[in-house]
């Protein structure tokens, strides 16, 4: 989200949350969650449907108008214009909310049928139809490796019966571990039949956050939002098992994320800390509550330069000496630092930089420039020359 483009717009309808009416919030969160999700496949709402989005938060037009603008928009566009990525985020992230506004829900196979055809109106073909093929995908956390999916003659009858058995789970008396225990095991065996052709991380989300209404919960939904990418990973984890390799299910950290989402608890919700084999610092997930004041101050950096560190963040130091005196494109920094996932040097390393000020765009009145580059700001000059002298 998570999420590349989630984290712009968690800032940018951050003042809706904050200070807006009853109604405008709602809306913003419904904004958040859906635009949040379309990290999980690496896709990213255009400005046009920000926009737009802004003004259905603002009242000024209906969801329905929404979705028939951004149609409209695309249907004007030249096809050498057209962006398909951001047609399909755009036009998914506005059935999301048209769904999320509803506040009507059906718990049976033919409901989460539902939720998949809603949500990818217009955009898929086979919205909302099981798959007729078997399938496996290439997970980075795995090195490579797939999760094992249901076959595709089984589906329905597999959701029936978890729906039918979660249906039947009484969660009265039950302690917190015991619920998210059961709440994770639920939704990781809903996602690894994976139903559909296309879609299905997105299409389990938007269902179990209506599930989580249904039951009653009180949630703030953001997590879907901010952290959409690390979701889909620990649902991988949580369905993966490699005797030969020493690996086992690992439902550990979707319940980590259920347990931020639903206890308020903080976990560090980083998708480095899903891979199999995890390096340094990514062996162990801390709890960041439970951090106490001699930790805030990250190991890789020098110590004779902590005193000076005005960031306890450790990749945003990382970022900031690899820019140096240049100006870069996020592909320049992505090779320098290594890393083949947009979404993360974007949620880790850019977004948090620039949030407290030590890296700036080349263009800002144009966040999305053809030529966009990124430089340090006079801050982040500072620190980099301090870094550099104190080596």
């Amino acid at each position: 989200m998570g999420d590349d483009k989630s984290t712009e717009l968690y800032l940018n309808f951050d003042e809706y949350i904050r200070q807006g009416e009853p109604a405008q919030r709602e809306r913003a969160e419904a904004w958040r969650v859906a635009i949040g999700l379309q990290a999980v496949d690496g896709l990213k709402t255009s400005e046009y449907l920000q926009q737009t989005a802004r003004r259905n938060i603002e009242g000024e037009i209906t969801i329905d108008e929404v979705r028939e603008l951004v149609k409209q928009y695309y249907v004007t566009k030249t096809t050498h214009d057209k962006d398909d990525d951001e047609e399909e985020a755009d036009r998914v992230s506005s059935n999301i909310v048209r769904v999320l506004a509803s506040h009507t829900f059906d718990f049976t196979t033919g409901g989460y049928q539902s939720v998949h055809r809603r949500v990818f109106e217009g955009v898929m073909k086979h919205a909302g139809e099981f798959r007729k093929y078997d399938i496996t995908k290439k997970e980075w956390v795995l090195e490579g490796d797939t999760v094992l999916y249901l076959n595709w003659e089984d589906l329905r009858r597999a959701i029936d019966y978890d729906m039918e058995q979660e249906r039947t789970y009484s969660y009265k008396d039950k302690s917190h571990d015991e619920m998210i225990s059961h709440l994770t095991h639920f939704v990781s065996g809903l996602w690894q039949i994976h139903a559909f052709s296309e879609g299905n991380t997105r299409a389990t989300a938007v269902f179990t956050i209506m599930y989580l209404r249904s039951l009653g919960f009180d949630v703030n939904n953001d997590l879907f939002a901010k952290h959409s990418w690390y979701f889909r990973n620990a649902l991988v984890r949580a369905n993966y098992r490699n005797v030969t390799k020493g690996i086992d299910y690992s439902p550990i950290y979707l319940e980590r994320f259920f347990r931020n989402l639903l206890l308020g608890e903080q976990w560090d919700l980083r998708n480095r800390y899903l891979h199999i084999h995890p390096i340094g610092k990514w062996k162990s997930q801390p709890n960041l509550a439970a951090r106490t004041s001699t930790e805030q101050v990250p190991e890789q950096v020098p110590e004779q330069v902590q005193g000076l560190i005005r960031t306890n963040n450790s990749l945003i130091i990382e970022l900031i000496k690899v820019i140096g005196q240049n100006k870069l494109s996020i592909n320049q920094m992505m090779d320098i630092l290594k890393l083949k996932h947009r979404p993360n040097i974007l949620e880790y390393h850019l977004y948090p930089a620039i949030n407290e000020g030590y890296v700036c765009m080349l263009y800002p009145q144009s966040p999305r420039h053809p030529r966009q580059k990124y430089l340090l700001t006079a801050k982040g000059i500072m620190l980099y020359k301090e870094l550099i002298n104190n080596k």
